[in-house]
């Protein structure tokens, strides 16, 4: 979330001469780290806070922590019109993005080479597909790689055997893939399910304090969720929240 955060951070100084906000990346542990030891005033985290880190923050602050989701991060796979499967499972999809299954025919389909349609390394939309479908293993040295899920949207829709991945808002020309958890159920990729947390490939990312915000970071996190600070979230390429998605604590 750095990118976002230091987007988030500009434009809010940009609005406010004379208030500064810092921030500092190196993941959602470090994060939580200094907000449970006080030095920093709000923690972003693309995963939701550990009990031992809620209590550690309890015992070492005295205060409960705040927790409110400021964007929306959630991917569809794309087929084209004319491929038939209807839904895939994860482990098919490691397996497929991995260059182990080749064959659509290995997964309930035709008999047709598959061809992958990827997102540069340097998307954040490539980062999560890697670390959520293929747990942090290199893609398929044949996937090809396309810079934006349009890019990946009209290569998939104009290749019989393709399949790439992207955002869930964009369908247009293709046709999206129910995903199905290891152990559990297929579900359409809409954006219903993916705010309800049904749907595998999504999640809310979110913003940590340490009791109630006040001041400068309570002025920041209102910034954050108005509708600027949300116009924001999509250049960065993640979702705003849905109008019906709370934005408070849970």
């Amino acid at each position: 979330m750095v990118i976002l955060a230091q987007n988030w951070a500009q434009a809010f100084m940009a609005a406010n001469p004379g208030k500064v906000i810092q921030v500092s990346g190196g993941g959602s542990g470090t994060g939580m780290a200094a907000l449970i030891n006080g030095t920093a005033d709000l923690a972003n985290a693309s995963r939701p806070i550990k009990d031992k880190e809620r209590k550690q923050l309890a015992k070492r602050r005295d205060v409960e922590v705040e927790e409110f989701r400021v964007a929306l991060d959630a991917l569809a796979v794309y087929v084209p019109a004319s491929n038939k499967i209807e839904s895939l499972t994860i482990p098919q999809l490691k397996s497929i993005f991995r260059g182990q299954t080749t064959n659509w025919k290995d997964v309930g389909g035709e008999d047709k080479s598959i061809v992958l349609y990827s997102r540069e390394n340097s998307s954040g939309t490539y980062a999560y597909f890697k670390e959520h479908v293929l747990e942090d293993e290199d893609f398929a040295a044949t996937a090809q790689t396309l810079p934006g899920t349009a890019a990946v949207i009209n290569a998939v829709s104009k290749d019989a055997g393709g399949i790439g991945y992207g955002g869930i808002a964009y369908a247009e020309g293709v046709r999206t893939v129910k995903v199905a958890p290891a152990d559990g159920e297929p579900v359409e990729p809409t954006m219903e399910n993916a705010t309800s947390g049904k749907y595998p490939l999504s999640r809310f990312l979110k913003i940590y304090s340490a009791g109630k915000a006040s001041g400068i970071a309570k002025e920041y996190l209102d910034y954050v969720l108005s509708d600027d600070g949300q116009k924001i979230v999509e250049g960065v390429g993640y979702y705003p929240l849905p109008k019906e998605a709370t934005a408070a604590a849970e």
